[in-house]
């Protein structure tokens, strides 16, 4: 009788792990898009300013190129240990002020099977048993509105339609986490939902000071357990160009609230820098960034782009951590006037 009660204990502790661990799956970091953003380490709400712009920071298209059209694939992940996740987004982006379009597909597939505050470990055959796989699939059309407040100052916002659908499935809890996250990217079936949401963003420029604001996901999407959770982010930035002709850009951008995403709460701070050389045909980056709550993933970042020809551009960066941290690639190309 009371092998009986514990077992029944056990499998209530586990299903009641699961269930918390379904119940909290959030998605969608800003860290997902653009080969510039991404190879600065994430640090962009206040130098954007082309079509990613659409993205990161909705008021930067004011102080863009007259057209900048990019179309890339980028993707970010942890999967060496649990939790692990991945985001991975194919978009396309147009940009002329003072308007911008953008669709953006993207899967983000997580897999958090067990609470990390439960106090009974599960055992070899719990695991065997299966674990929770959850993604979400979706596709973002925006358009981008920008207005000039003041000179220098400028405000943006990204009107846009998700269309999402939720995917739940189990899978061995003893595979290695890379396969589990293939597994979940292939997972099939749901219920399909339409939701509009709307990101909203400010950008002051006097001299080479650049600063920033954006908000994202303002109405906070739900589809089945996933939440896009509002992120609230500021930037500053430094760009001497406009005033010494040097092409050189250093930026800090950090988090102003705790949000929850596939691995837990986050609140990033990021640095990165970028320089052109050879009159524009080649700039180069690089970066970090850290979440400052939950898993604290941290990663370097580096990036590049080449002008195939006067405004045709081949963009690319890498993202590189630990065994727990964040990694991720992405190429795309561009073509900016």
């Amino acid at each position: 009788m009371s092998w009986c009660r514990c077992r029944l204990t056990r499998v209530a502790i586990l299903c009641t792990c699961v269930v918390v661990a379904r119940a909290s799956v959030s998605a969608q970091t800003a860290e997902s898009v653009g080969s510039r953003a991404l190879g600065m380490g994430g640090a962009f709400v206040a130098v954007a300013s082309d079509s990613s712009a659409t993205w990161w920071n909705p008021a930067g298209i004011a102080a863009g190129p007259f057209l900048d059209m990019t179309l890339a694939r980028d993707t970010v992940e942890v999967k060496d240990v649990l939790p692990a996740w991945r985001q991975t987004i194919s978009w396309v982006a147009l940009a002329t002020p003072p308007v911008g379009i953008s669709y953006y597909r993207f899967r983000i597939t997580d897999i958090r099977p067990f609470d990390s505050t439960a106090q009974v470990s599960p055992d070899r055959e719990e695991r065997r048993a299966g674990v929770p796989v959850n993604s979400l699939s979706a596709s973002h059309l925006g358009i981008t509105l920008v207005q000039t407040l003041i000179p220098g100052v400028h405000a943006g916002a990204t009107f846009k339609y998700i269309r999402g659908t939720f995917h739940a499935g189990r899978e061995d809890g003893l595979s290695d986490p890379a396969d589990l996250l293939d597994r979940g990217g292939a997972l099939r079936g749901g219920e399909t939902k339409g939701r509009f949401d709307l990101d909203v963003g400010v950008l002051a420029v006097r001299g080479p000071l650049r600063l920033g604001a954006r908000m994202r996901n303002v109405m906070e999407p739900e589809f089945g357990h996933v939440r896009l959770p509002r992120q609230t982010r500021l930037g500053v930035a430094f760009d001497p160009e406009p005033v010494t002709g040097v092409p050189l850009t250093i930026a800090f951008d950090w988090d102003v609230e705790t949000f929850p995403a596939a691995s837990g709460p986050r609140r990033t701070v990021a640095l990165g820098a970028e320089q052109w050389f050879w009159n524009k045909r080649l700039g180069i980056r690089a970066g970090g960034r850290a979440n400052t709550a939950g898993a604290e993933e941290r990663a370097a970042t580096v990036g590049a782009s080449l002008a195939i020809r006067p405004g045709l551009y081949v963009d690319g960066h890498m993202v590189r951590g630990g065994a727990a941290d964040e990694r991720g690639w992405g190429v795309g190309a561009r073509v900016s006037y």
